[in-house]
């Protein structure tokens, strides 16, 4: 996912989903389109665990450990307390409802032989009376457990860098950093005398952090998406336009809720937990399409792609050297995903990163790929690779791309599995994703790497056939 979300919160302070999501139940009778061979299933009756408690409670050293990488402090010893009492009383529960289904059976035959019953029946009140007591303390015992668990990042890969984006690693590189033998100018200069980008009126009209594409920087933009999307079907990937209006739900199962819920932008609503959001990345609608569905195996992986505008609060986030249309409140991106068995992801992220790679190469830009700190990394991935194009102006490298592993950490939020063949009980699948890509910070790298003496700017070769023109000069805007 591009441009991860980060909490904008100050510290302590409570993120609005909190109450919905900490006593979250996920109960859908939405039908949902199948994969070729998956039937649909309803969803699980309590929220689906985010990560593998059995595994927490079997190996809590490792898994603190391994989080450690990117949590400050992370102490089981309460959520272990609250599973062994849900548990416990889990066990007494079925005693007493075993015990109260036996005597059900037997009061008919004892009042047919004459006997008396009315002490059975004092004693199944107290039953009832114990049954109902129990399941109270369960679903406490069930919230509190569950509160916590909303709330756990992925388990880092082992290969993942501890601590936070000090800490990445530049893991390759692709072409040169450009030099000039002229004064260069910076992507809004350079866009503003190309009559490409009018960052006035997009204010006018937006507020803060949006802009106008206009004349040759509206074909640039649609160049650079009809290149994104000939590419990915020519890879196979099966092309999406999901809706840009998602229910909350589908922000849980992406592990973006609740902890990144003022993130982003909201639709008014009298009721919560149908509070609908504008996505902030097409992977939040991607990762949904098979929740609460059984996938056969000879179906994986599935690979789809698609484009939508991406909406972000990003709240705090606009610095001096990032103006222009290096972050805003909207973008445009394209988004990768697959959806593969367990021990095919590893490979499958290889892919994505390969392939989006290859994105970058046929526009002739200089980048480096960056394996990320797991600080730095979504909460939701256990291992992100960054490609970042040069900014001259900038003297940076700024994110075009993020190909990630999940895991089987957001199959388990939707409940998304897989059927081996021969077999009767389905699996966690793991799910992946790659910007492929995003828009806004590939504008400002192909004008500034791509600049002349004249103030004109090269189009790169593959987008010629969309922009009908090897150069953008200011005469001719």
């Amino acid at each position: 996912m591009c441009f991860r979300l980060r909490p904008r919160r100050a510290a302590g302070s409570p993120s609005p989903f909190a109450p919905c999501f900490g006593r979250l139940r996920l109960r859908t009778h939405i039908e949902l389109p199948s994969a070729p061979g998956s039937r649909r299933v309803r969803a699980s009756k309590g929220t689906a665990q985010v990560l593998d408690i059995k595994r927490i409670r079997d190996h809590t050293e490792e898994v603190r450990q391994a989080l450690a990488k990117r949590m400050d402090a992370i102490d089981f010893r309460e959520l272990l307390d609250w599973d062994e009492a849900r548990r416990r009383t889990q066990a007494e529960l079925e005693t007493l409802r075993s015990r109260r289904n036996e005597v059900s059976g037997q009061i008919p035959q004892l009042k047919k032989s004459g006997e008396d019953v009315q002490p059975l029946f004092e004693e199944m009140k107290r039953v009832g009376s114990e049954i109902k007591a129990l399941e109270a303390a369960a679903a406490e015992h069930e919230a509190r457990v569950e509160t916590f668990m909303a709330r756990l990042p992925n388990i880092p890969d082992e290969d993942v860098p501890s601590g936070d984006k000090d800490n990445n690693q530049v893991v390759a590189t692709w072409g040169d950093q450009p030099t000039f033998d002229f004064a260069t100018r910076d992507h809004v200069e350079l866009l503003s005398s190309l009559k490409m980008v009018d960052y006035e009126r997009g204010t006018k009209l937006g507020g803060r952090g949006f802009w106008i594409y206009r004349g040759d920087g509206s074909r640039l933009e649609w160049a650079l998406l009809n290149y994104f999307v000939e590419t990915h079907l020519a890879a196979g990937y099966e092309f999406m336009l999901p809706p840009h209006i998602l229910l909350p739900q589908c922000g849980y199962t992406a592990g973006q809720f609740p902890k990144f819920g003022d993130d982003v932008f909201y639709l008014e609503s009298t009721e919560e937990r149908e509070r609908q959001f504008l996505l902030p990345t097409a992977e939040t609608a991607l990762i949904n399409l098979h929740r609460d569905e059984i996938i056969d195996e000879g179906s994986l992986p599935l690979k789809y792609f698609a484009y939508t505008p991406c909406y972000r609060k990003e709240a705090g986030s606009y610095r001096t050297e990032e103006r222009g249309t290096v972050r805003g409140h909207q973008f445009n991106k394209v988004e990768l995903f697959q959806y593969t068995r367990p021990e095919d992801s590893a490979a499958a992220l290889d892919e994505l990163l390969d392939h989006a790679k290859r994105v970058v190469q046929g526009l002739g830009l200089h980048y480096q790929v960056s394996l990320l700190a797991a600080k730095d990394c979504s909460d939701s991935m256990a291992k992100t690779l960054d490609i970042e194009v040069w900014i001259p102006s900038m003297r940076q490298y700024k994110e075009v791309s993020s190909a990630s592993n999940a895991r089987d950490y957001q199959a388990r939020r939707g409940q998304i599995r897989f059927r081996r063949q021969g077999t009767k009980k389905p699996e966690l699948l793991h799910t992946l994703n790659a910007s492929g890509l995003a828009t806004s910070r590939l504008v400002p790298a192909i004008v500034e790497q791509f600049q002349q003496a004249d103030g004109s700017v090269v189009v790169p070769e593959v987008l010629r056939k969309w922009m009908g023109k090897e150069r953008l000069s200011p005469s001719a805007t």
